[in-house]
């Protein structure tokens, strides 16, 4: 397997075509996975905004107050009001915010992202990150997209490269009925390869100011294996979540 980033991409805009802009800068391949930062995604589709789109609720005002209180240090009720927004569930309220989105995704402050944003304060993640790489998809030579971003995750330091969004493949390869070497048979293990792709794209394409927010995964095959698209946890049986909703922190 080869992964390589997309050379020479400039600062995306709203409306850039991002598949016209790797197709051209890339010979693909049918059968090639092109992994998508959605920082890159959000921008060309216009999901910039400034913190005056995000006018504070009550809500948003005390929450602010309360992580202020917390941190020692001032924290903005319209960035609250935003995350508010973009979030079907605050899963969390303290001592950050931790919460659902729209599409599934769980993660800190609605992914809403303040690094790398030229021309606003905010950077929302896509609306429908499976649209998104739909799209994408639509205008490549390769047949494979996944949308990426980094989050953290529970019980482990640091941030790793996830999956939001894929089109042209499943989520997932389940190995369940199949043997491990003893002549076990698997019961539970369900292979999330969007994942996993995320993470090795990751690498590559860095943190920061390197500037290469699309990465190209080559000769990886997902094998004759079930598919599945189950990506992000049933809530009825996300038994973390359940039992943080009854968790408070505590000064």
């Amino acid at each position: 397997m080869e992964l390589f980033a997309v050379p020479d991409l400039p600062e995306i805009r709203e409306g850039d075509d991002l598949a016209a802009m790797v197709d051209e800068r890339v010979d693909l391949r049918e059968d090639d996975v092109v992994c998508v930062a959605s920082t890159v995604v959000s921008k060309a589709e216009g999901r910039l905004f400034e913190l005056d789109d995000f006018p504070a609720s009550p809500r948003a005002r005390e929450i602010a107050d309360h992580l202020a209180d917390i941190a020692g240090e001032e924290k903005d009720p319209r960035f609250a009001q935003a995350v508010i927004e973009e979030s079907t569930e605050l899963i969390m309220e303290a001592p950050f915010l931790l919460t659902a989105t729209r599409f599934g995704h769980v993660g800190v402050n609605a992914g809403i992202d303040r690094s790398n944003v030229a021309d606003g304060d905010l950077l929302l993640l896509p609306k429908r990150p499976d649209g998104s790489a739909a799209r994408i998809r639509e205008g490549l030579s390769a047949d494979r997209v996944v949308v990426t971003d980094t989050c953290g995750r529970p019980f482990r330091h640091g941030q790793r490269g996830v999956a939001l969004g894929w089109a042209g493949m499943p989520a997932a390869r389940d190995w369940r009925g199949e043997h491990d070497r003893d002549g076990r048979e698997l019961g539970v293990t369900v292979q999330n390869v969007v994942d996993e792709l995320a993470s090795a794209a990751n690498l590559v394409a860095g943190e920061g100011d390197g500037g290469t927010p699309v990465v190209v995964v080559r000769d990886w095959a997902f094998g004759d294996h079930e598919g599945s698209d189950a990506h992000f946890r049933e809530v009825d049986g996300d038994f973390v979540r359940q039992a943080l909703r009854e968790w408070r922190f505590e000064d």
